[in-house]
């Protein structure tokens, strides 16, 4: 009989196995994985590929870094992720807004979901926060909502981008409401709040991360939250339905995209990986303390959601009359 001996590579195999993250083909990953987010720091995108980032550096062994790419309502950033190499070193922080809402805004986004992109994990879910300047004289929707209807045009809202949730969360709120707004795009979140925190914007509707801290500081006012649920975070603040507005209902969904033809493999090591950072007390604590809550989904999940998605958020476009070209 031959002696059956292991190896130092078998040794390795054996512990990654026990680990829970099988490396496909004991090649992945090989380098730097970079997390391409389609939008300026400082917004919620930014935030949650910044929550997982070191983690999954941890996991996988290898450096993580967050590459933002803003420009073009996130088309930019988007492009880039989808033209990169399948290999699952560059992969995408997706932002719902973009993913299942630039398909229907633009007739040349340059990208398309289902087909130049592979699903690996959805990450973490947010509601949207009204939210104004300091300096205004409202202390409810409801006093905003009447003062913007008596005087049209006067109030100005942001978004972080045309197309974005925000932009049409204003435009929903217009048309439920008859106020009448000024909408004014960002590159991203960051650079809407920093316009906010300096008074040359009035109002922003967006996910809490993006603006719970200067909230808390009182740098900020919060008037309502378009969940079901008050924020834990933010216990005072009421819901857009005790605020009287029953149907101004959104959220946001955060989730980890590769490009298309990557390894089954890869993408399943990738969902693993997620899945085990998502499950610490500690990752759960800071996405509540930000407003967000943490979900994961498998790749077939996700996928299946992002379908289902993509054909919502049509409907809720064209509702809200909605067009960037």
């Amino acid at each position: 009989m031959k002696r059956r001996t292991l190896t130092s590579l078998s040794v390795a195999t054996i512990l990654l196995a026990a680990s829970g993250l099988s490396f496909a083909q004991g090649k992945f990953p090989e380098k730097t994985i970079t997390l391409v987010v389609p939008s300026a720091p400082g917004g919620t995108t930014d935030f949650v590929a910044r929550l997982v980032s070191e983690q999954l550096s941890q996991a996988l062994g290898q450096s993580v870094i967050v590459d933002n790419k803003a420009g073009a309502a996130g088309n930019i950033g988007n492009q880039a992720a989808a033209r990169a190499k399948p290999d699952g070193h560059t992969l995408l922080v997706a932002y719902s807004g973009y993913q299942v809402g630039n398909p229907h805004l633009f007739k040349k986004a340059g990208w398309d979901p289902i087909k130049d992109f592979e699903p690996v994990a959805m990450m973490a879910r947010a509601p949207q926060l009204v939210v104004i300047r300091n300096g205004l004289p409202f202390k409810t929707m409801q006093e905003m909502v009447t003062y913007a209807k008596a005087n049209p045009g006067k109030l100005n809202f942001a978004s972080s981008g045309a197309g974005s949730i925000q932009h049409i969360a204003g435009e929903m709120l217009q048309q439920q409401t008859g106020a009448s707004l000024t909408h004014v795009p960002y590159k991203g979140a960051g650079p809407a709040v920093l316009d906010l925190l300096g008074g040359n914007v009035d109002i922003f509707i967006t996910t809490p991360a993006s603006v719970v801290a200067q909230v808390k500081a009182d740098k900020l006012k919060a008037l309502g939250v378009t969940g079901s649920a008050r924020l834990s975070s933010l216990p005072d603040v009421p819901t857009v339905t005790e605020a009287g507005f029953p149907q101004f209902k959104l959220d946001s969904w955060f989730a980890l995209y590769a490009p298309a033809g990557t390894p089954a493999d890869i993408v399943q090591t990738l969902n693993k990986a997620i899945g085990k950072i998502l499950s610490q007390p500690e990752v759960q604590r800071k996405a509540i303390e930000s407003g967000t809550t943490v979900e994961l989904m498998t790749p077939s999940q996700l996928g299946a959601y992002t379908k289902s998605e993509l054909d919502f958020w049509g409907k809720v476009i064209k509702a809200a009359n909605v067009t960037l070209d």
